[in-house]
């Protein structure tokens, strides 16, 4: 037995789990923040067999792709009218996934 945690971004949870559950496999959602921008993100824990850890990555891996973005910076550059933002483009979405073995599991 392995767990699969896939730290997502948002946008990306709800279409995640709907193609998980699709495929049956049971999906617990956590609700995290982090990153560069402590924007939020998603904790998705899976368990399945050692088989299939292939198969519930790959679907993490289509849904969770990364795109860009355009934020602006806190305001730091101070000129004549005052302080102003920078945009700048950044990359969100994809995954950070572990796989970790299950030692014992039980469903009461």
């Amino acid at each position: 037995m392995k767990l699969v945690i896939a730290i997502i971004h948002d946008e990306d949870s709800h279409e995640l789990i709907e193609k998980l559950t699709e495929k049956n496999y049971g999906v617990t959602k956590l609700a995290s923040t982090g990153g560069f921008l402590k924007s939020g993100n998603t904790t998705l824990l899976v368990g399945t067999q050692k088989e299939k850890v292939d198969e519930v990555i790959s679907i993490i891996k289509d849904v969770c792709r990364t795109r860009k973005e355009i934020t602006t910076t806190s305001p730091m550059i101070a000129d004549n009218s005052g302080f102003m933002s920078i945009p700048i483009e950044i990359t969100i979405g994809g995954a950070t996934i572990f796989v970790v073995d299950i030692e014992r599991f039980e469903k009461v």
